[in-house]
């Protein structure tokens, strides 16, 4: 199996669920960043995103192409796809129970796999975009210099 460490598959901009990155360094890395933008007397805007349920709604099939593209065996792709695919949920709420329903997408909270999964969907996030970008694991911090019209559109553009 391909090790993805080794081959630095996840992106330096990813400080959650990655060894020897945390919240902190998040944080100091990003603030680095901006505040020299800001000290050298350039405009910075600064976007906070929190992609809601983020780990609940991991496409099955993206992040299968994803995997073959970071070099990993169709054998190991397969039993990622079957440890995905059909898995049931319930809730209960006030007491009552509901039925067994299908989970079509996402991957598991709370366990290894779920997380470095998660993070192989949203390693390219950053492509092409020109700005300062740091992710803790679903949430994102996007900032960039707008000390022109153009850099103002710049962090704004889709």
């Amino acid at each position: 199996m391909v090790n993805l460490e080794e081959r630095k598959v996840i992106r330096n901009s990813q400080h959650g669920f990655t060894k020897g990155k945390s919240c902190l360094t998040n944080l100091i890395a990003f603030y680095d960043k901006i505040t020299g933008s800001v000290d050298e007397g350039k405009a910075v805007d600064v976007l906070f995103l929190d992609f809601s349920k983020g780990f609940d709604t991991v496409s099955h099939s993206i992040l299968a192409s994803k995997l073959k593209k970071y070099g990993l065996d169709e054998c190991t792709i397969r039993w990622i796809e079957s440890w995905l695919d059909f898995r049931t949920q319930w809730v209960v709420i006030n007491g009552s129970m509901s039925s067994w329903q299908p989970v079509s997408n996402g991957v598991p909270q709370g366990l290894v796999l779920g997380t470095v999964l998660f993070n192989i969907f949203i390693n390219n996030l950053e492509d092409g975009v020109d700005c300062t970008l740091s992710k803790f694991a679903e949430d994102t911090k996007l900032g960039g210099e707008v000390d022109t019209l153009e850099g103002k559109d710049r962090i704004q553009r889709p």
